[in-house]
């Protein structure tokens, strides 16, 4: 006996195969696309803001660090040296991308709370933004009670 595949000398239809191709191909030119425009689905847009504040973060030879409110001119804390690892870290990372764009350190961060409860700390300067609520509300809090009063929005 003579083993024959099932389809004999048939050719394999084309139809399925053009069909596989052009979904192929449709799928690497949309991945082109997303990613030369910039793309992401993951990223939503954020909730209007509620409340904002400009604050500048000032080290003291002493190592503690001042929060100013650059618009108000006025001091908002003074954290002690040794406290508040998750503010001077988040810092540190900002600025670091200030001075390799020889940006000036004192220059104002912006920290906005969202109407969907999310609180970011932008840096204007370089067009970083943190969603702090990503590092969870022990250190969302160290930065939300550097926002003004709840009655004072900007």
């Amino acid at each position: 006996m003579h083993d024959e595949p099932e389809f004999g000398s048939q050719p394999f239809p084309r139809a399925p195969l053009i069909a596989a191709g052009s979904l192929i191909a449709v799928t690497l030119i949309g991945v082109a696309v997303a990613r030369y425009t910039g793309f992401d689905p993951r990223v939503s847009p954020p909730a209007p803001a509620v409340q904002s504040r400009s604050l500048a973060f000032i080290d003291r030879p002493d190592g503690s660090l001042g929060v100013v409110d650059v618009d108000q001119h006025t001091e908002v804390a003074a954290l002690p040296p040794g406290n508040e690892g998750f503010l001077r870290a988040t810092l540190r990372s900002l600025y670091r991308e200030r001075k390799r764009q020889g940006i000036p350190a004192d220059a104002p961060y912006r920290l906005v709370a969202h109407a969907d409860g999310h609180v970011t700390l932008e840096d204007p300067s370089t067009g970083r933004l943190f969603d702090l609520g990503s590092f969870g509300p022990s250190n969302l809090a160290v930065f939300a009670r550097l926002l003004p009063p709840a009655n004072s929005e900007r």
